[in-house]
């Protein structure tokens, strides 16, 4: 009975290996060097939105998630000019409403940068079936002292990579290939 059982192991054991290794050798359909190589463009294309950057405050972050897509997070601040300064110890009131209006100001191109993103990103990654998302998301930075009224903490585009390919080639609308959603 007990050789019963030590042979029971082995065989159990041995499967157990000859599965692992075969899981092991199963090269990933999903390639890091695509998500990589979109992050560094996504950050470019943030730093180059004007003549006075805007501050890129966290990198780009992509992540493929088998079954649903690829997703793309950055912070961003749209002026940077509240950051403390040990020449400017108080920030005035007539400050905040200057940096106020450069961030309105300053939105629209954002969206429009981050919906030439989501384009991009289904040109290039191959690997993301058309079945699947493309989802770019910017956290957008703000001081305490600021008046956010009106202004968005988040934007999150996202869209079918079929969809956002028709509408890159011009065969579908870009409105009805991308969701767009602020918070």
């Amino acid at each position: 009975m007990r050789r019963a059982w030590i042979l029971f192991a082995l065989a159990a054991s041995i499967a157990l290996t000859a599965s692992v290794w075969a899981a092991s050798t199963e090269k990933p359909r999903f390639k890091r060097a695509a998500l990589t190589a979109m992050e560094v463009s996504f950050d470019h294309r943030l730093k180059a939105l004007s003549d006075d950057p805007y501050l890129l405050v966290g990198l780009t972050r992509g992540i493929y998630l088998e079954g649903y897509g690829a997703v793309f997070t950055s912070e961003v601040s749209l002026s940077n000019a509240l950051a403390p300064n040990p020449f400017r110890p108080a920030i005035t009131r007539e400050d905040i409403v200057k940096i106020r209006a450069k961030k309105l100001e300053r939105l629209p191109a954002l969206r429009q940068c981050m919906r030439d993103m989501l384009l991009a990103a289904a040109a290039s990654l191959d690997e993301v079936p058309a079945s699947e998302q493309i989802v770019v998301g910017v956290s957008l930075l703000y001081r305490p002292e600021e008046d956010r009224t009106g202004m968005p903490g988040q934007i999150l585009m996202l869209g079918a990579k079929g969809k956002l390919l028709d509408a890159k080639l011009g065969r579908a609308s870009l409105d009805d290939a991308v969701k767009s959603r602020e918070f």
